[in-house]
């Protein structure tokens, strides 16, 4: 007994041991910036070589440079007020009826109409009800916010200035709507290049949305966001001959939005109403800034070694370093002026 009790407390012992260094874990850091002959300094030129050096207890440090969109203050922010605009190419072929096509912007459209799943768990729309939801919707046109071909040369739109409909806090649809006539030849028109971009005072620009599938990612600054997606959809009653727009999704500036109604007038015995939708969109989205992660429990770092990538200007360099156990995770964060000039 008189051992078994010992062996009990030396297990307490080392428990109680180990359960003190999980708590004594606390992170500290401290960084110096020099140039690359060791001397301490907070200046240098868009040539030179920022070398940090750090001391102090930390397992995982994350570096943000300071500049747009590598910026610590704004790690969390996802909106800002800049000027959201819309740009695009277009394109008309076969016919040349007029008002063929126009530019719509909705902040009240409830969106599509599902159909319950097939057997095999395809969601698929519901165009009359769809349909009924823009019908409903008020849609502001804006058609002559953009510059439109008036032959078959491609014409880009200029840029379309949304930042009324921003100014307003709602979510925005913005819809490409063509309805052509029977008797003449229907046009075939095509959307490509296509980009919302919100551009904020400090000259960063974040993508809100382009031709990207809604299962495809935006990428600003190294964050990601999902890509919206496009509806196709027509309206039954006003298209026997069921034309509608051909989204081919794409990141960046690939993709397209493709109509292509009755070719000639013998072929062009009804009339015909098509739409394509983008949306939700709040005009105001941005991406967190993101910092990028320099160093991990499995690393020793005694400096780091950066090129600025950034102009000259007046900049604040953080470093967040953490250590983590089971009892939780502590954090410092260091915070350098850098001020960067012409060479």
């Amino acid at each position: 007994m008189k051992f078994l009790n010992i062996g009990i407390l030396a297990g307490m012992l080392v428990l109680t041991a180990c359960d003190k260094t999980l708590e004594e874990k606390q992170v500290t850091l401290d960084v110096i910036s020099t140039n690359v002959k060791g001397q301490t300094s907070s200046s240098f030129t868009e040539n030179d070589t920022i070398v940090y050096k750090f001391s102090g207890l930390h397992e995982v440090i994350t570096y943000y440079s300071g500049e747009p969109g590598k910026r610590y203050e704004f790690k969390d922010r996802t909106s800002a007020k800049g000027t959201p605009k819309l740009k695009f190419n277009s394109q008309r072929a076969n016919g040349a009826q007029a008002n063929a096509l126009k530019l719509l912007i909705s902040s009240d459209f409830q969106g599509v109409v599902a159909k319950s799943k097939t057997s095999k768990g395809v969601v698929t729309q519901d165009t009359a009800g769809t349909m009924a939801n823009i019908l409903k919707a008020n849609w502001k046109d804006i058609t002559d916010r953009a510059a439109w071909p008036t032959n078959t040369a491609v014409l880009n739109s200029g840029d379309i200035d949304l930042s009324d409909f921003a100014d307003q806090g709602k979510p925005v649809f913005i819809a490409f709507k063509y309805k052509v006539a029977a008797g003449t030849a229907q046009d075939k028109w095509t959307i490509s290049t296509l980009s919302l971009n919100n551009y904020l005072p400090d000259n960063s620009v974040y993508t809100q949305a382009n031709f990207a599938a809604a299962n495809q990612n935006i990428t600003n600054y190294g964050v990601n966001i999902p890509g919206l997606g496009w509806l196709s959809t027509f309206d039954p009653d006003n298209n026997v001959k069921k034309y509608r727009w051909v989204y081919t999704a794409a990141i960046g500036t690939g993709g397209s939005l493709v109509i292509t109604g009755a070719a000639n007038a013998p072929a062009a015995t009804d009339a015909a109403e098509a739409w394509a939708i983008m949306g939700p969109i709040d005009l105001r989205k941005v991406s967190p800034d993101a910092g990028s992660p320099i160093k991990d429990i499995n690393k020793i770092l005694e400096s780091y070694s950066v090129l600025p990538t950034y102009k000259e200007g007046e900049y604040t360099a953080t470093f967040v370093a953490s250590n983590t156990t089971v009892k939780g995770t502590s954090v410092a964060v260091k915070q350098l002026p850098v001020k960067i000039t012409k060479p």
